[in-house]
C-alpha cells in the first residue's frame, strides 16, 4: 500500500493488473464513496461574452468553525461532478471539512452553451475566470486539482498567472494530465486505445459538435467533424478553428503545459502513473523545478489508483493528493 500522505510507492491490488483494468474499472465499476452520494448545489454564471457556466458546489458541513477551505475541481475531458472521480474527491473534501466545487467546462453539464466556442485542454483564460470569481468568496485557502484535461488547463493557467497565482490558490495539483499533448495524442489515437477510448469520447463530442453548428450555421465543416476517427481529426476539424489554432499540431503545442514547468511559482503537484494508457511513460517530465512535486508510481492507470478489496474504491488517490495540498 502507499505510504501515508503519497502515491509514490502505490500497488494496484493483484487481481486487477494492467493500466487499462485499473483505468476501466476505476471508471466504470469501483465504489467512488462510502456514505451517501454527494448532493450538490448547483450555480449558474454568466460569462463576459454572454454565456453561461454551471457550478455544482458542496458546502463545507455545518459544524465547520471559521472559513471553511475550499477545493476546486477541474474535470477531464466529457467529465462533470457525476464521475466516479468528482464525487471520490467531493467526499474526501467534506470529510476534512472542506467546501467543494466544480466548475464545468462549458458544453459539459448537461446542456449545450451558448457562444460560438466550446473548452480546451489549453483553456487558462477561463480557468482563471472561474478561480477568480471562487476566489472573491471564499474566505480560506483555496486549493485546485485538475484531473486530465482539466489539470493541463490548471497548470497552463498557474503558468500564465507567474507570482500572482499565489494569491488566489495556496497550491494546484494535476492529476493524470496529458501535459505533452502531441504524446498523449498520439497514444490514445492508436490500437486498443483508438477503438475503446477515442471511440468513447468522440461519441459525445461530435454530438455536441453538429449541435454548436445548429446554433452557429457555418461555424466550421461538419463533414470532416463526421468524419472524424482520431481525437486529431476532431481537434483540426472543431476544436482548433473554434478556439484560435491553426491546426491541431498548433493547438497541441502551444496548449501543453509541459514546456513551462519551469514558470510555476505556486506549488504544484503532478501525478502519473507509469502505465497510464493515455499518457506514454517516456514521455513524462523528469524534473519540474523548485515549485513542483513529481508523482510517478508503477501502477495506477489513468485516474484508475483503485484501493484493495473487491469491488474496489478509488479514494486512494484523492486522499494522497488532498494530503498533499493540505502541507501547503
Amino acid at each position: 500500500m502507499p505510504t501515508p500522505g503519497t502515491l509514490e510507492d502505490y500497488r494496484a491490488p493483484r487481481w486487477l493488473p494492467g493500466g487499462h483494468l485499473q483505468t476501466i474499472w476505476a471508471a466504470k465499476l469501483a465504489r467512488a464513496h462510502t456514505g451517501p452520494r454527494p448532493v450538490f448545489e448547483r450555480e449558474r454564471w454568466s460569462t463576459p461574452d454572454g454565456d453561461f457556466i454551471d457550478v455544482d458546489c458542496l458546502p463545507a458541513p455545518a459544524a465547520q468553525t471559521g472559513p471553511a477551505p475550499l477545493l476546486v475541481l477541474f474535470h477531464g475531458l466529457e467529465g462533470s461532478s457525476a464521475s466516479p472521480y468528482a464525487l471520490a474527491f467531493a467526499r474526501a473534501a467534506h470529510a476534512r471539512g472542506w467546501a467543494f466545487a466544480l466548475p464545468h467546462f462549458r458544453g459539459c453539464s448537461g446542456e449545450l452553451n451558448l457562444a460560438p466556442r466550446a473548452y480546451h485542454s489549453g483553456d487558462f483564460e477561463e480557468v482563471g475566470w472561474m478561480l477568480g470569481r471562487l476566489r472573491a468568496r471564499c474566505g480560506g485557502p483555496l486549493r485546485a486539482v485538475g484531473i486530465s484535461l482539466g489539470g493541463n488547463a490548471l497548470l497552463r493557467w498557474a503558468q500564465a498567472a507567474g507570482e500572482s497565482a499565489a494569491g488566489v490558490a495556496c497550491a494546484v495539483a494535476a492529476v493524470c494530465s496529458p501535459i505533452d499533448l502531441a504524446a498523449a495524442g498520439a497514444a490514445i489515437d492508436r490500437g486498443f486505445n483508438r477503438q475503446v477510448y477515442a471511440r468513447m469520447f468522440l461519441a459525445t463530442m461530435k454530438p455536441k459538435a453538429l449541435a454548436k453548428l445548429r446554433q452557429h450555421p457555418g461555424l466550421f465543416d461538419a463533414d470532416r467533424v463526421r468524419r472524424a476517427r482520431t481525437l486529431y481529426e476532431f481537434d483540426d476539424a472543431f476544436t482548433a478553428p473554434l478556439h484560435g489554432f491553426a491546426g491541431t499540431r498548433d493547438y497541441w503545442a502551444r496548449a501543453s503545459a509541459q514546456p513551462h514547468l519551469q514558470r510555476l511559482r505556486v506549488p504544484a503537484l503532478i501525478v502519473h502513473a507509469r502505465n497510464d494508457p493515455f499518457i506514454p511513460a517516456a514521455s513524462l517530465p523528469r524534473a519540474g523545478g523548485d515549485c513542483v512535486t513529481l508523482w510517478q508510481p508503477a501502477a495506477g492507470g489513468h485516474v484508475g489508483f483503485p484501493g484493495g478489496g473487491f469491488p474496489g474504491h478509488v479514494q486512494t488517490m484523492p486522499q494522497a493528493v488532498l494530503d498533499w495540498l493540505a502541507r501547503h
